[in-house]
C-alpha cells in the first residue's frame, strides 16, 4: 500500500534530487510539496520545484508556498552553496503559472483534518512550527516526520556544530521536536553523520549519464556548481547530496541504523542550531528522536540510481566496481 506523504523542502540542489527520487518511487503517494525559505528564497524555491516537476513530467503534483522567513531569526539563504538561482546556476527555463489558491499552512490543515500522512522535511522546519502554533490538533495527526537536519558527532556545515536547516530556524526545530514528542512519536533525524557519506562523484555522474542521458545530463547541469563549491571549501572531489538519503530512508529503513535519544535544539549564541543529543541519558527524559549514525552507501546508490534512471537492471551491476574503486583510492 502506498504511503501518503508531504514533502516539505527548500529547493536547493539536493532537495531537487530528493524530489526526483520521491517522484520515481511507487511506494509514495505524494499529496503535495510545501516550500519554505531556506537554501533559496521562497519564490525561487517554488520556481525550482516547478522546474523539477516539469523535468519529471509530474506537474500534476501541487506545490504550496509556505514561510518566507524563520520564526525569529533574520533569513540567511544558502545561494553561496546552491548558486545564484538556487539550482546550481543551471538557469533552466521558468515554468509559467501553477499558483495554488491556498498556502502551505492551509494545505497542511485541510489535509490533516481528513488524512493521516507523514512528512519528509528536507529544509528548515518553519512550516511545521507554524502549524504547531496555529493548529496543534492538525500537527498531531502527522504520522511520522523524517527530517534531514542536525548532527550528532559530525561537525556542522554552517558552523562548527550546526547543520544548516536547524541553524537557519532553530526556534522552529525546537518547537517541532518538543511538540512531536508529546504525541509519543519520534522524529527520525537524518543528520550529517550519515548524509556526509553520500557523495556524488564525477565517476558516478559519468556512469549515470552513460545509462540515461536525459537524467544524467539534467543532474550534471544542476550539480556542477555544487561540485565546485565542495572542492573550494572541503576539497572533496564530488558533492555531498544530503536530502535524497532522507527520502531513501523513508522508503527503506534498513538503509540506516542508529539509536533513540532525547534531543533538543540550541537557539542562540555560538552553538545556535546545534542538535543536542542526550545519548547517555543525562536529562532522564524520554527519547523524542531516532538518531541515525550509519548508512549503507552502496545500497543507497543502488536504490537511487535504480529509481531515477531509465536503464536495465543488469547495467547497475557495474555500480559495485565503481564504488569499490573509489573506496580504494
Amino acid at each position: 500500500m502506498k504511503r501518503k506523504v508531504i514533502i516539505d523542502c527548500d529547493p536547493g540542489i539536493d532537495d531537487s534530487l530528493a524530489i526526483m527520487l520521491a517522484l520515481s518511487s511507487p511506494e509514495l503517494d505524494i499529496l503535495g510539496i510545501t516550500i519554505t525559505a531556506g537554501n533559496a528564497p521562497l519564490k525561487q524555491g517554488f520556481e525550482n520545484a516547478k522546474k523539477v516537476l516539469n523535468h519529471m513530467d509530474r506537474l500534476d503534483v501541487p506545490i504550496f508556498l509556505g514561510a518566507d522567513k524563520p520564526l525569529v531569526k533574520e533569513y540567511v539563504d544558502a545561494l553561496d552553496t546552491h548558486g545564484e538561482d538556487g539550482l546550481g546556476e543551471s538557469f533552466l527555463p521558468e515554468i509559467e503559472g501553477y499558483i495554488q489558491n491556498i498556502n502551505a499552512l492551509d494545505f497542511y490543515e485541510k489535509t490533516l483534518s481528513t488524512t493521516k500522512c507523514s512528512v519528509i522535511a528536507l529544509g528548515p522546519l518553519t512550516n511545521l512550527a507554524h502549524l504547531v502554533q496555529k493548529n496543534t490538533k492538525a500537527f498531531d495527526q502527522i504520522d511520522e516526520i523524517v527530517s534531514m537536519g542536525g548532527s550528532y558527532k559530525s561537525h556542522g556545515n554552517c558552523s562548527p556544530v550546526a547543520e544548516y536547516n536547524y541553524w537557519e530556524d532553530p526556534e522552529a526545530a525546537k518547537i517541532v521536536y518538543e511538540r512531536f514528542a508529546k504525541t509519543n512519536k519520534k522524529i527520525h533525524m537524518v543528520g550529517l553523520d550519515v548524509t556526509r557519506k553520500i557523495v556524488l562523484t564525477p565517476t558516478l555522474l559519468e556512469f549515470m549519464e552513460r545509462l540515461d542521458q536525459k537524467q544524467g545530463s539534467f543532474i550534471r547541469k544542476i550539480t556542477k556548481f555544487y561540485f565546485d563549491f565542495h572542492w573550494q571549501w572541503e576539497h572533496i572531489i564530488g558533492c555531498v547530496i544530503n536530502d535524497p538519503l532522507a527520502v531513501a530512508y523513508f522508503i527503506d529503513r534498513s538503509l540506516c541504523s542508529g539509536f533513540d535519544a532525547y534531543t533538543d535544539i540550541e537557539t542562540d549564541g555560538i552553538t545556535r542550531g546545534q542538535s543536542v543529543v542526550d545519548s547517555y541519558g543525562y536529562y532522564r527524559k524520554e527519547a523524542n528522536a531516532r538518531i541515525l549514525t550509519q548508512v549503507d552507501v552502496k545500497r543507497f546508490f543502488m536504490l537511487f540510481l535504480k529509481r531515477i534512471l531509465d536503464c536495465k537492471k543488469e547495467d547497475l551491476d557495474y555500480l559495485d566496481k565503481i564504488l569499490g574503486e573509489e573506496n580504494a583510492r
